[in-house]
C-alpha cells in the first residue's frame, strides 16, 4: 500500500489526506510512538500534523514516560504553559488572600506563601505525575469555585489544614472507587453542555465586570473598553484564520501594551527568591498560618465544606475531558484525560501541599487543559513546561506582579477559558433534545449554584424527564435514578447545612446558636 502523501510503502502507517482532512490509521498496539512519528514536513498542514500526533500517542498510565520516546515538544505547548502559570499565580494567590483576610494576615504573607505553593505544584506533582508517571491525568489547578465560601469556613471554625486533608481524603476515595468516571457516563452531552455554556456565560460577565470596576477605580474606565474591544477584534481575527491557540499570548500582550500605553498604573513590587520551605514555619502558633495544628473540632467544623468541594470536582473535571474531546480528533482517545486519576493525584497533591503548609484548595487545572486542548496537544510536554514556569516565576518573583495585574489576568481567562467553554457548551447543545437539558442546568446553576444545577438536572434528565428518554430508557434502574438521586440528596444536604440554599438559613449555625 502506497501513501498518497509521502510516497512510503510496505509500512505499518499510512496516511491518506482527502481535502487535506487526516485519517491516520495505525496499530498501536504493535508499533511505538518512536516508529509512528513522522517529521512535520510530511504533513500538507500544520493540523495535520498535531492531529496524527494525537492519534499515535499511547501514554503509560502509572508508568515512566519519556519525551522523544513517549511525546514529543512542540511550539503549541507554550500556549497553555503559559496560560496555566498566569492562572496559577491569581488562583493560588487567590485562595491564599480568601483565607488571610479574615485571619488577619498582612499581604506579604498571602504573595509568600502563594510563591511557596507553586514551587509544591511545580516540582512534586506537575512535573513528576503529569509530564512523566501518568500522562493521562490533568495537572492538579486550583478550586476557584470554593474561593467564595472561604469566609463562610473560616467564621464557622474552619482551619486550612483540616479542610486541605479532608478534601484530599474524601477525593482519593472517589477516585479509587472510579466514583468520578461513573458520575461522568451518567451525565448526558445535554446537562454537560449546559453546564459549559452556564460557566462560560459566568465567567466572561464577571471578568469584565472586574476589569471595568479595576479601570473606574483608577479612573481610567475607557482603557477597559478598549482593552476588550481589541480583545474581540483580535479573537474572532485569530478564529477566521484557524490560529485561536494564539489568543492567550497575544491577547495578554495586546491588553498589557494596550493599557499601559493608555496610562494604566503597574509597577514591580515581588523580589526574587525562596518563600520559606519549612512546614514548621507554616503551621507554627507564632508564625506562617499562626493557627498552630487542628484539632477533632476544627475537622468537623470543615467537614461539610470538604463533601462540596469533592462534590465540585466531577463537573468541573467531566467539562474539561469533553473539551478534549470536542477539540482532539476522533482517533485521540488515548490521550484523552483520565477523570479518576486525576482525582488520585489532584488528591495526593492537595495532602502534601496541605500538610507542607501550602493554603491552596486543588482541583483540575483549567487554565491548562483548555488552552492545551484548543492548540491540539497532549498533556505531557506542556506540564513540563508548565512545571518549570511555575518555578521561574516563584523564584524571579516579577512575573507574580505582571500576571495578576488586572488587563492581563482578566483577558487571559476571557480569551483563553471562558469564551472556548461558551463555544463547546453551544457544540453540546444544538440539537433538541440536549437543549431541554442545557436549559435546565442553566436554571438551576443560577438559582443555587453550578453543583446544584448539575445534580438536578442529571437526575431529571437519566429519569427520562428531560432530554432524550430513549438513553434515559438504556439506563439501569441503579443508573437511572438511584446513584442520581442519592448524589443529589447528599449535595442538597450539604448545601443545607452550610446555608448555601437561598433564602434558607444554616442548619450548622442554627445548631449553633440553639446549644
Amino acid at each position: 500500500m502506497t501513501c498518497l502523501r509521502c510516497s512510503r510503502t510496505g509500512g505499518r502507517v499510512c496516511v491518506f489526506f482527502n481535502n487535506y482532512k487526516l485519517t491516520p490509521m495505525t496499530n498501536t498496539n504493535e508499533t511505538t510512538y518512536q516508529e509512528l512519528h513522522r517529521p512535520s514536513s510530511e504533513f500538507a498542514r500544520r493540523q495535520d500534523y498535531l492531529d496524527y500526533e494525537l492519534s499515535i500517542m499511547n501514554p503509560k498510565r502509572w508508568g515512566i514516560n519519556l519525551p522523544y520516546r513517549d511525546y514529543r515538544f512542540e511550539l503549541e505547548d507554550w500556549v497553555p504553559a503559559v496560560a496555566a502559570t498566569i492562572g496559577k499565580i491569581v488562583m493560588a494567590a487567590a485562595v491564599v488572600g480568601a483565607f488571610a483576610g479574615p485571619l488577619g494576615l498582612p499581604d506579604s504573607f498571602v504573595i509568600e506563601n502563594a510563591r511557596f505553593e507553586m514551587i509544591i505544584a511545580a516540582v512534586l506533582f506537575v512535573i513528576l505525575f503529569s509530564g512523566f508517571l501518568n500522562p493521562r491525568a490533568n495537572l492538579a489547578g486550583t478550586h476557584g469555585p470554593l474561593i467564595p465560601l472561604i469566609p463562610l469556613i473560616v467564621a464557622s471554625g474552619g482551619h486550612p489544614m483540616a479542610l486541605g486533608i479532608l478534601i484530599g481524603v474524601l477525593g482519593l476515595m472517589l477516585g479509587v472507587f472510579r466514583g468520578g468516571s461513573l458520575l461522568a457516563r451518567l451525565t448526558s452531552d445535554g446537562v454537560a453542555g449546559g453546564l459549559l455554556l452556564y460557566l462560560g456565560f459566568i465567567g466572561v460577565t464577571s471578568q469584565i465586570a472586574s476589569l471595568y470596576s479595576w479601570a473606574e477605580g483608577h479612573g481610567v474606565a475607557h482603557i477597559a473598553f478598549v482593552v476588550v474591544l481589541a480583545n474581540v477584534i483580535m479573537y474572532a481575527y485569530l478564529e477566521h484564520l484557524g490560529k485561536k491557540w494564539l489568543a492567550i499570548p497575544l491577547g495578554c500582550l495586546l491588553a498589557g501594551v494596550i493599557a499601559f500605553a493608555l496610562g494604566a498604573p503597574f509597577q514591580f513590587s515581588t523580589e526574587p527568591g525562596l518563600p520559606n520551605m519549612n512546614p514548621a514555619y507554616w503551621w507554627g502558633e507564632d508564625t506562617g498560618w499562626q493557627l498552630g495544628l487542628p484539632g477533632p473540632a476544627e475537622f468537623m467544623a470543615v467537614l461539610p465544606f470538604a463533601v462540596l468541594a469533592v462534590a465540585m470536582w466531577s463537573p468541573d473535571f467531566l467539562g474539561h475531558r469533553i473539551f478534549q474531546k470536542i477539540n482532539y480528533p476522533q482517533t485521540a482517545k488515548k490521550v484523552l484525560m483520565e477523570i479518576d486519576d486525576t482525582m488520585v493525584i489532584a488528591s495526593g497533591r492537595q495532602v502534601v501541599g496541605t500538610l507542607l503548609g501550602g493554603g491552596n484548595l486543588t482541583s483540575s487545572w483549567g487554565t491548562y487543559m483548555v488552552p492545551a486542548a484548543i492548540a491540539r496537544r497532549p498533556i505531557p510536554a506542556g506540564a513540563v513546561l508548565t512545571g518549570v514556569l511555575c518555578i521561574a516565576a516563584a523564584i524571579i518573583g516579577y512575573p507574580m506582579d505582571l500576571a495578576v495585574w488586572p488587563p492581563v489576568l482578566s483577558i487571559a481567562l476571557i480569551v483563553g477559558v471562558y469564551i472556548p467553554l461558551l463555544e463547546a457548551g453551544m457544540q453540546m447543545t444544538r440539537e433538541g433534545k440536549t437543549s431541554q437539558s442545557a436549559a435546565i442546568v442553566v436554571f438551576g446553576s443560577a438559582l443555587v449554584n453550578p453543583v446544584f444545577g448539575w445534580s438536578l438536572t442529571m437526575l431529571l434528565d437519566n429519569m427520562g424527564i428531560i432530554g432524550d428518554k430513549k438513553r434515559s430508557q438504556e439506563l439501569s434502574r441503579t443508573d437511572r435514578w438511584g446513584i442520581p438521586a442519592i448524589t443529589f440528596g447528599i449535595l442538597v444536604t450539604v448545601m443545607a447545612l452550610i446555608g448555601m440554599l437561598p433564602g434558607i438559613p444554616a442548619i450548622m449555625e442554627s445548631f449553633r446558636v440553639l446549644q
